[in-house]
């Protein structure tokens, strides 16, 4: 299993590298990414409405399917729309109305007390899990004019996020001994977690001392180099959050008696499984670039 999941890694880190390199060289940022990232949001969706069935939550699918490709593809509608809304007023518009959706379809599946309730926060858990989270790894494609240093921007997250992954997973397998959570996670250990924090510092050191002067030097605009310690927060801040969005998948999980949100990657589980740690990790990264606590 562990080679299985070794050659699968490879496989994504090469593919996801690809299309990077890819939407790199386009016109308009998240020409290649896009699509990835509509597709996500679909096979996303789908994992977390089995869950919820597992504990016979069932809100209504079109409205989560359409409501989650909504609020995602909304992130771009700023690239080529001409108004008065931000791109993160497209977001919240788009949220906003998925949950008028949600009520919508309640209203015409009513038949007796104690059910609506429980669909309606099923709905909303689900758009704003997967829909909402997702759109701030969008965003930080989008950051700078033009998407100038976005590139930039989601290579820090998923570098960070991945490398506490590895640290927290190998030093846990190697000296772990103290449970982090027994209840929510018995594998997850104290010594993990400090681990993965390790890695999480270094990986931000090595983005920012090796592999970022050595991609964004031709844009002028990604140039400029924030503290050494703005990093380390980075480091910090996005490493912790992406350990709090494995505890809080483990949650999701655990409640309804699932080990995998899925089965369809063997040794990962499901897409859920995978970005996990990057839907609550993003929003920390999106706010460190934003108020140039790193960035230009």
């Amino acid at each position: 299993m562990l080679r299985w999941r070794l050659l699968m890694s490879v496989v994504f880190i090469a593919g996801l590298v690809g299309l990077i390199w890819l939407d790199a060289q386009a016109a308009t940022p998240g020409s290649w990414l896009m699509p990835l990232a509509l597709a996500v949001s679909v096979l996303a969706c789908e994992e977390m409405l089995q869950l919820l069935a597992a504990r016979d939550l069932r809100p209504a699918p079109w409205v989560c399917y359409l409501g989650c490709l909504s609020i995602v593809a909304s992130n771009y509608a700023s690239i080529w729309a001409t108004g008065p809304l931000t791109r993160l007023e497209w977001t919240l518009t788009a949220f906003a109305l998925s949950l008028l959706a949600s009520f919508f379809a309640e209203m015409r599946r009513y038949e007796r007390p104690g059910q609506t309730m429980e669909r309606l926060g099923a709905a909303v858990l689900t758009l704003g899990y997967v829909g909402v989270l997702l759109s701030f790894v969008v965003q930080m494609r989008l950051l700078g004019p033009n998407g100038a240093y976005g590139i930039a921007a989601l290579a820090s997250l998923v570098i960070v996020v991945k490398m506490c992954d590895i640290g927290a997973y190998t030093v846990g397998r190697l000296v772990g001994r103290t449970k982090l959570a027994p209840t929510l996670s018995p594998g997850k250990t104290i010594e993990g977690c400090a681990g993965g924090i390790a890695f999480a510092l270094f990986g931000a050191w090595v983005w920012q001392s090796m592999l970022l002067p050595a991609l964004v030097t031709a844009t002028p605009e990604t140039t400029s180099s924030p503290p050494t310690w703005g990093w380390i927060a980075f480091g910090l801040l996005v490493g912790l959050a992406g350990m709090l969005g494995d505890l809080a998948e483990s949650l999701i999980k655990r409640d309804v008696g699932r080990k995998d949100s899925s089965s369809w990657m063997p040794g990962f589980g499901g897409v859920l499984d995978v970005i996990d740690s990057i839907l609550i990790a993003a929003p920390v990264a999106y706010l460190c670039w934003i108020f140039h606590l790193v960035g230009p």
